[in-house]
């Protein structure tokens, strides 16, 4: 399984990577625990390239399946000042019976709520909600709130996901590597750390893109988070996928904003996003524009539903994707995975995409672009196969706690096994309290 992935990745058979503790640590039939487990060791096998490009030995390179199911159930774990953050889903967030099955809604951001309600004609209220739903089909449903600018996905099964167009879209590798333009080799900066002098420009949110960011600062990149002080944000999540970062606000709406953001792309080795396609370049940003700015640039893009077919500029997120592709399937109700994991698993296989784009510029150069979306990763993690139910287990020995500026922060460590092992120097910053410049 590791092997293929790897060789998808780099087009090499991977160095010896050591997995320990049982598959059976969260249930379901779909081999999450194992998905975590490769994901992790993608990324830890990268990292320790990297360092073996600067000359540095990383030792044997591990992965514990339990500490990784914990990392992906990292938002589940977080608490501060010993009380949970918050709750990551909105009143109205949820799954919804319609005349003819089910369909899930994703109201966790203002906006998104207010489009199903106009949608529907009902006030902000689950049981006007409710009782809408349940006299529309499941796919009119979906289609009205997805036209009135919200995110809504009705349940089908695999065989119905992989006959539409959009599932057949997803044929293709699992992470789409290209080259943008070209520039000279770029030598590692010289640090003891696999990323350390790396710059790496986030504009990421939610799930998927903020844990890619946090995997990359574990391994000693500058992270610098960018979001805006106008825009609504999941609070549990910015605490979670906030250790090792720095937090600063842009409004790209702004002349000013996008010169800031330009200046900070000037000096980046690394731009990560998850705008929705063509978002980004809609504000003048494009891969072409981006290149030409550095030469040598990194460019680490996420979306929900991939880059080819009808659903590519779509609203998408991990439990909408699990809804449409068939993963949380029931005959009598939706039966979604024990965690988030094509969030997590998309985020890890991110940084790890993008550890060996940074190594293969520090040999050969060029701009280079990485591309992955959550329906690619379900797909992947589908064609895993499956296997007896497990159970989750207790964490509590992959936790820590870190000073913050929300509060004394519990966490789930950054699991992979290597020298010298990843970690956090930072616990999560609060929203925008950075200067927008690099360290």
């Amino acid at each position: 399984m590791f092997g293929a992935l790897w060789r998808d990745l780099t087009g090499e058979a991977p160095g010896p990577v050591e997995f320990t503790g049982p598959e059976s640590v969260l249930p379901g039939p779909y081999r999450v625990a194992a998905a975590a487990s490769t994901s992790v060791a993608a990324a830890t096998l990268a990292a320790a390239e990297l360092l073996r490009l600067r000359g540095i030995d990383p030792g044997a390179v591990s992965v514990d399946t339990r500490h990784a199911a914990a990392a992906f159930s990292s938002e589940k774990l977080v608490r501060v000042d010993g009380e949970p953050p918050g709750d990551a889903w909105a009143p109205l967030s949820g799954d919804y019976r319609a005349a003819d099955g089910w369909v899930r809604l994703h109201c966790n951001y203002p906006h998104h709520a207010a489009a199903v309600c106009r949608a529907l004609g009902v006030p902000e209220d689950r049981a006007a909600v409710a009782s809408a739903v349940a006299t529309r089909d499941a796919w009119d449903v979906q289609e009205a709130v997805v036209a009135s600018g919200g995110a809504a996905a009705a349940m089908r099964t695999r065989e119905e996901w992989l006959d539409s167009p959009m599932g057949r879209a997803l044929d293709g590798p699992l992470v789409v590597q290209e080259l943008v333009g070209t520039a000279p080799a770029r030598p590692l900066p010289e640090s003891p750390r696999p990323l350390g002098g790396v710059r790496v420009l986030d504009l990421t949110h939610v799930i998927a893109g903020p844990v890619a960011g946090r995997v990359l600062a574990a391994h000693g990149a500058d992270v610098l988070h960018v979001g805006a002080a106008h825009l609504p944000v999941v609070h549990p999540l910015v605490v979670d996928t906030g250790m090792g970062k720095r937090s600063a606000h842009l409004d790209l709406r702004t002349e000013a904003g996008r010169s800031a953001l330009w200046r900070l792309i000037g000096s980046a080795d690394v731009v990560l996003q998850s705008f929705r396609p063509g978002a980004l370049a809609g504000l003048g940003f494009t891969a072409e524009r981006l290149a030409a700015a550095r030469p040598g640039i990194v460019l680490v893009e996420l979306n929900a539903w991939g880059w080819e077919g009808p659903w590519r500029g779509r609203r998408g997120f991990d439990s909408l994707v699990q809804m449409a592709s068939g993963i949380a399937w029931g005959a009598e109700e939706p039966r979604p995975l024990p965690v988030q994991v094509l969030d997590h698993a998309t985020g890890w296989l991110a940084a790890a995409a993008t550890m060996i784009a940074l190594r293969n510029r520090a040999v050969e150069g060029g701009s280079r672009r990485v591309r992955l979306a959550l329906a690619g990763t379900g797909r992947w993690l589908d064609g895993l196969g499956r296997v007896p139910g497990g159970s989750t287990v207790d964490f509590s020995e992959f936790l820590a706690e870190t000073g913050s500026g929300f509060g004394l922060v519990r966490h789930v460590t950054c699991p992979g096994g290597m020298v010298p092992r990843p970690m956090w120097t930072s616990g999560p910053p609060l929203p925008g309290s950075a200067a927008a410049e690099w360290l």
